[in-house]
């Protein structure tokens, strides 16, 4: 058994539970009860941290360092190792490929294998540039100082042109700068390069132009300068910088990150200045010539990485050499791997950034799944996101075979079909937050059906068919759509509806989605990305009710609104606003202890005397959302623009969630809905939510379809791409792609109402959601 004993992480109460090893171990409950607490705070943490304490001081310097979690005993562990939902690497560098070391493999055959033969390894890849050099050195020989000529050259396989990024970029000079104005009045308009700001005072103070002169009245070297001057040492009012031209600059501080991984505003700009082209000397392989011109079997390296893995794994198993034979099983094993557990469909040079979170996982199980260790805790998080019910079975499979090398496997998992391969459940609840936290059932699956919790009543839920379905208010046409593996796809998706997109993974639902439609005017588009937040940001901060909040207190006391930020005049001076004080200990956990002088409300004393309807701002902060709501919606409190983003995050089911929470603690479903409530306030006309039931226990998910149910009926389109059967079943219309993942889907096999789909089944969504609904 694992034992645990007391343990009081986030909202957890005081929990007490044991857990079978070599079994698997399903953690349910609704979203925010304190799954994610128990498992990933507590046992897996722990787990990693003794880990860490086997290490010398010396390397222990140089690795993340942990707190023990707040527990009184934890017995029986073992080695864990976490397959979380973050997203992969969003570097523009990061492939499948890489991040697997499949590409490793590769090389390494090719450089032994490929003809003609062009070097070792490095020369096939594409992060390794080519260089060489030659000069005198001199060396001492019998006393005698000796020169010699020396040469030498390193083989890589980056291609020149775009440097291995497989795209090169074009900017529009107009999004950069408005050429009627002079730098000093403001002409840049690149996000953060202000003239108040450090890079005003580089380029007012670089001499290689006239700052009050109106760029259009530029000569050629001075908008050369102010455009592309490589980096170059200057001195600017004593001190010295380095000056650099707006687009190599551009390009360092925007271009290396993947588009995926900016923050909206970049994304933007980026989006407006850059345009992205293949690469016409490399064809966006990424490689060099010389790369590409070795082969096997007529196939070079470049057409191996874009193949489909399943077809890959097929042309590996047709070479043979015995002075390559172990590198080629374990090619072979990897690959097969990735068609095992459903990715078959993806190619190796596809990159990382543009995996789902449910890709993302998985691709980071295949390191595990042919791993010879045993006796091992693997943690998995929600493993079912973005798996079609088709796909569950295989996974479940894999889960088991875990459990029977002898491995300990927990899952937090909301799907029933997963929820019954469970040796043991563990059900927290009853509620979520501070209504949840506490152990409501343990036992069999058949022990929770009949045990009366929230999980164990909707368990057996089974969503039937809308007896009638809404018209449709107009269309909105997608022609042509060929992004990633979709062959030219033509479909109508109508609007004023609830409109359902569907397929197996790998399919083409979200190339769809996001390469035809996300773009548009009007269309607000809700990803499955993470909310990024440090421990300072919070639901009142991340959704912007904090700032008609401030103005109200201001306009109250009369007094500034930034007194009113923890951030900003009104931070506690000991703590900065922090709220806790942290002591670092070098090698060892820091420590965090609440602030002596705020006891952890965050504010100047004097701060707190300010009052709004009889309450302090840190009181505000201590609302939860619900609460918060009618203390705004009227009285002399009265503040319509915080009363109306509350309310939304009410809808969400978010009620509970006090407003001064750090995001850090929230969990993934809290997460997943508080990006939504922050959304539905902008200005469009039709939602995309790609796959929001992430996250979302069964009793979550009625509150979401009557929250897009409220959007529809005020006369809103919302397209939903997703694979929960109770979502599918409550659609106006389905669009289904498939029939198969990768080059055997990327097609449209179904368009119409649920109802029709079941009676036909004539695709494998229809065949299971006939089966969900019991037709």
């Amino acid at each position: 058994m694992i034992r645990v004993v007391g343990a009081r992480e986030n909202n957890l109460d005081d929990v007490s539970v044991e857990i079978p090893k070599r079994r698997i171990t399903v953690f349910t409950g609704v979203s925010g009860s304190g799954k994610s607490s128990l498992v990933f705070d507590t046992i897996a943490a722990e787990s990693q941290r003794l880990i860490n304490e086997t290490y010398s001081t010396f390397v222990q310097g140089f690795m993340p360092t942990q707190a023990r979690p707040d527990v009184d005993v934890l017995d029986g562990l073992t080695t864990a190792i976490i397959v979380d939902q973050e997203r992969m690497g969003a570097d523009v560098r990061s492939t499948v490929g890489t991040a697997t070391d499949a590409a490793a493999m590769l090389r390494i055959l090719f450089s032994r294998l490929g003809e003609p033969h062009i070097g070792p390894a490095r020369a096939f890849s594409f992060n390794v540039a080519t260089v060489s050099g030659a000069g005198a050195i001199t060396t001492s020989r019998s006393g005698r100082e000796v020169k010699q000529r020396r040469s030498f050259t390193v083989a890589g396989g980056m291609c020149p042109r775009c440097e291995g990024r497989g795209a090169i970029t074009d900017f529009d000079l107009t999004a950069l700068y408005d050429e009627s104005k002079s730098l000093s009045q403001g002409a840049l308009t690149v996000p953060g390069f202000s003239m108040d700001g450090w890079y005003g005072r580089i380029f007012r103070g670089s001499g290689f132009f006239d700052p009050d002169k109106p760029i259009a009245r530029f000569t050629a070297k001075e908008r050369d300068a102010l455009l592309y001057r490589e980096p170059i040492r200057i001195k600017v009012d004593g001190i010295n910088v380095t000056y650099e031209g707006l687009i190599p600059k551009i390009r360092k501080s925007f271009l290396a990150k993947d588009r995926e991984a900016m923050q909206p505003h970049v994304r933007a700009f980026v989006d407006r200045a850059v345009t992205f082209a293949t690469c016409p000397e490399c064809g966006g392989t990424r490689l060099n010539a010389a790369a590409r011109s070795s082969k096997i079997g007529g196939i070079s390296i470049a057409d191996a990485c874009a193949m489909q893995i399943s077809d890959l794994a097929a042309w590996v198993r047709n070479v043979a050499d015995p002075s390559v034979a172990p590198l080629l099983a374990a090619l072979r094993r990897t690959l097969d791997a990735f068609v095992g557990i459903g990715l078959g469909y993806l190619s190796l040079d596809r990159p990382s950034g543009t995996l789902s979170g449910g890709e993302s996982q998985r691709t980071k199980m295949i390191r595990h799944l042919g791993s010879a260790l045993t006796d091992v805790t693997y943690v998995f998080d929600e493993p079912s996101i973005g798996l079609h019910p088709h796909d569950i079975a295989r996974m479940n499979e894999l889960l088991v075979r875990l459990r029977d090398k002898g491995n300990t496997v927990l899952l937090v998992e909301h799907k029933p079909e997963m929820i019954a391969i469970a040796d043991h459940v563990v059900d927290l609840g009853p509620g979520a937050g501070a209504a949840g936290g506490r152990v409501i059932f343990e036992g069999t699956v058949d022990g929770l059906r009949g045990s009366g919790t929230v999980t164990g009543r909707h368990l057996d839920d089974r969503a039937a068919l809308k007896p009638a379905v809404r018209r449709a208010t107009g269309t909105l046409r997608v022609r042509g759509a060929n992004t990633h593996n979709l062959r030219d796809v033509d479909v109508d998706l109508p609007l004023g509806v609830l409109v359902v997109v569907t397929g197996v993974a790998g399919s083409g639902k979200s190339s769809l989605i996001s390469g035809s439609v996300s773009g548009r005017d009007g269309v607000i588009s809700i990803d499955q990305g993470p909310i990024r937040g440090s421990r300072r940001s919070n639901p009142a901060t991340y959704t912007g009710v904090l700032d008609p909040v401030r103005t109200a207190f201001a306009k109250a006391n009369g007094v500034r609104p930034a007194l009113f930020s923890p951030n900003s005049e009104g931070a506690c001076p000991v703590c900065n606003g922090a709220g806790v004080v942290y002591t670092d200990l070098a090698v060892m956990a820091g420590v965090a202890t609440t602030c002596e002088e705020c006891e952890g409300r965050r504010f100047h004393d004097d701060v707190l005397t300010y009052t709004l309807g009889g309450r302090s701002i840190a009181d505000v902060l201590d609302l939860p959302a619900g609460e918060a709501a009618t203390f705004f919606a009227g009285g002399e409190a009265r503040v319509p623009a915080a009363a109306a983003i509350l309310h939304r995050l009410t809808a969400v089911g978010l009620g509970y969630v006090k407003l001064g929470q750090p995001l850090t603690t929230l969990s993934g479903g809290e997460r997943q809905r508080l990006k939504l409530a922050a959304r539905m306030g902008d200005a469009g006309e039709v939602y995309v939510l790609d796959e929001p039931t992430t996250g979302l226990h069964l009793a979550d998910v009625e509150q979401l379809l009557a929250l897009v149910d409220r959007l529809v009926d005020g006369g809103k389109s919302v397209i939903v791409i997703e694979h929960h059967q109770a979502v599918m079943a409550h659609a106006d219309w389905i669009v289904d792609l498939g029939p198969g993942a990768g080059h055997d889907g990327g097609r449209v096999v179904f368009e119409g109402t649920p109802a029709d789909l079941v009676a036909g089944r004539s695709t494998l969504t229809g065949e299971h959601l006939a089966a969900y609904v019991g037709e």
